[in-house]
């Protein structure tokens, strides 16, 4: 689980997308940004995760989001990953988990009874800010976009 908490400000990163550019969290300033973390591409869960961003992202887009994904695969693969599911949004690279640490979402997970370490299924909604405003540590990887929104549809009450 993250040390990180609502009202903390977003640790900045830069890392390199599907295509070999370099994205900054700043370069999102004056946008929310819905900032996921999930563990692997192409697996079942993180695909339907995926998809259901990319089924809903022009719901998200129409409310000022900004979505991008992050996991500790290779460029090559997320180029794969986005070219295979027709996925908008841009998928950023970190292999050696600065940005995953940065927001403390390596962790214990268990798998068939067995214990190892991976990424943690986490979504960050960060405002225009930089202010992460929630949370989401409970992921509904086929409903994810819709917890983004009616997240946000409590937040604006």
């Amino acid at each position: 689980m993250s040390s990180l908490k609502e009202g903390d400000k977003a640790p900045n990163f830069t890392a390199k997308d599907q295509d070999g550019k370099t994205v900054s969290l700043s370069d999102f300033k004056g946008k929310d940004v819905v900032l996921y973390f999930y563990p692997q591409d192409d697996t079942p869960t993180c695909t339907k995760e995926a998809c259901n961003f990319r089924d809903n992202y022009q719901s998200l887009v129409s409310k000022g989001l900004a979505v991008i994904g992050v996991s500790f695969d290779t460029e090559k693969k997320h180029k794969k990953f986005i070219t295979k599911y027709n996925l908008p949004f841009p998928l950023l690279a970190d292999p050696d988990k600065k940005i995953i640490e940065a927001y403390g979402v390596w962790g214990e997970k268990m798998l068939f009874g067995r214990n190892y370490m991976g990424t943690l299924r986490t979504t960050f909604i960060i405002n225009k800010k930089g202010i992460i405003i929630h949370i989401i540590d409970k992921v509904d990887s086929g409903n994810a976009s819709q917890q983004v929104l009616d997240l946000l549809q409590q937040i604006k009450k």
